[in-house]
């Protein structure tokens, strides 16, 4: 792309972000022609994410410091390397494991399937819900696992495994002219929902030295997209502390790719004790971002007209799988199982017609990027505006977007070259490779403020 030019997708995103229009100029793009290739526009996706949340960051930077808002020049090979963030991650030279033996494509009786079980208790559903014993050698249950996949239709795997708590989709096949099974047709899914509730003062950020710096996001979100935007948001200054509960601990390799800038720490919303702490902190919070299944927080009050109605000017931001409506709205989702439900892996298909995948979580750390965009820009509306914001993000919402409205751009530039964009640190978990942040303006901070520290062992305190 041209200096002066506006790309397309990026001048959608940020109209659909409500950014100022005048704004766009300022961003511009170092182009890589080594970018992994798909046959969906990813390129263009990720560079305008990165794009948007780098814009949003000098605008908020700018209206605290009452300047002009600086020039942003995205380098498409450093968003590449962050969108495979979680695959350049070492841990004293180890590489950790993407997906676990049992998650991944399989033949079924009448097409394909896709199952997830990074997690203990998902692996352990998936293999109840086909009366599988959990044990023996790895091999061996991939080997039983595949044959009883092979006698079932596809639809009865995803809806038997799903209703035993476990993670499979049928592969939408190519050409289908079908309704996805999130019940909505993917052409009807919005990319970003957002809107202001309550009226109120305007809410001025004094001058700080990075957009985010004195704001408290409460971060109640897990694998990978919401991660991935409070990891952005803890780069441009926030003080995010991420609240877990004790009977979900997380895979520690992937909280060394998302934990950079954040703090972590464990509360249990059903002790009376717990959810005073969890209480004093919300009371104090600018922003909450969640990455829950639809209504899974409702129990505890946390839905979010009752944030917003007990907590006025905060902003609640929300990611699931698969849509705020629909039949499917209330399942759990990850990345790959949205791929494979809503056409993209059949259209990333192999040569052999078995089904692709795209080369990247492109889902997850698009939807991240978009995400941390549209909490600056809330915040940056709310600094001179007041009131409260709702926003509201999915992965299927983003896919709908790739498959559906982005044009491919012409590819240039020079080859793509991971490298430079890797750095090192010690960390309690070791001597840590990774991927440093793709967000960049002028006058940006290079780096994250600390590294990930152990999940769970923070004290559940704002700064």
């Amino acid at each position: 792309m041209a200096n002066g030019e506006t790309d397309a997708a990026t001048a959608h995103v940020w109209n659909a972000l409500g950014g100022p229009a005048e704004l766009l100029g300022a961003v511009s793009y170092a182009p890589s022609s080594g970018v992994p290739a798909a046959r969906l526009p990813v390129r263009e996706l990720a560079r305008a994410t990165v794009g948007v949340a780098s814009l949003a960051a000098a605008e908020l930077g700018a209206r605290r410091a009452g300047g002009a808002v600086p020039a942003v020049r995205v380098d498409e090979a450093a968003v590449a390397t962050a969108f495979h963030s979680e695959r350049h991650v070492r841990i004293d030279g180890r590489k950790p494991t993407s997906f676990a033996p049992l998650s991944g494509f399989w033949r079924a009786a009448d097409g394909w399937v896709r199952t997830h079980a990074n997690y203990p208790h998902h692996r352990a559903r998936l293999l109840a819900a086909l009366g599988l014993p959990d044990g023996g050698e790895t091999d061996a249950l991939v080997e039983r696992l595949s044959a009883e996949l092979a006698t079932r239709p596809a639809r009865w795997i995803q809806e038997t495994v799903y209703a035993a708590g476990g993670l499979a989709v049928a592969v939408l096949e190519r050409g289908n002219t079908e309704i996805p099974p999130t019940g909505i047709p993917l052409t009807e899914l919005p990319l970003i929902e957002s809107r202001r509730v309550g009226e109120g003062a305007p809410r001025p950020l004094p001058e700080a030295p990075l957009p985010a710096s004195g704001v408290r996001v409460l971060d109640l979100t897990r694998v990978l997209a919401g991660p991935v935007a409070t990891r952005t948001l803890a780069l441009l200054g926030a003080d995010v502390l991420r609240i877990d509960s004790p009977r979900l601990p997380e895979d520690p390799d992937l909280h060394a790719d998302t934990g950079f800038g954040k703090r972590s720490a464990q509360l249990d919303l059903g002790d009376p004790s717990d959810r005073r702490a969890f209480d004093d902190l919300l009371a104090r919070a600018d922003v909450v971002v969640t990455g829950y299944r639809p209504g899974a927080l409702d129990r505890y009050g946390l839905a979010p007209d009752d944030l917003l109605g007990r907590h006025p000017g905060l902003v609640v931001a929300q990611v699931c799988a698969w849509g705020w409506s629909g039949p499917w709205a209330a399942r759990r989702g990850f990345d790959s199982l949205v791929q494979a439900a809503t056409g993209i892996a059949a259209t990333e298909a192999g040569p052999d017609g078995s089904p692709g995948v795209l080369p990247a979580q492109a889902l997850d750390h698009g939807t991240g990027y978009l995400l941390a965009a549209a909490v600056l820009r809330a915040l940056a509306e709310r600094h001179e505006t007041g009131g409260g914001r709702h926003l509201r993000f999915s992965l299927a919402g983003t896919a709908s977007w790739l498959t559906h409205g982005i044009t491919p751009a012409a590819v240039d530039g020079a080859p793509y070259d991971p490298e430079p964009h890797l750095a090192e640190t010690p960390a309690p978990y070791g001597q840590l490779r990774y991927a440093r942040s793709p967000i960049t303006y002028a006058g940006r901070p290079l780096d994250w403020a600390r590294p990930p520290g152990q999940w769970g062992t923070d004290a559940p305190r704002w700064l």
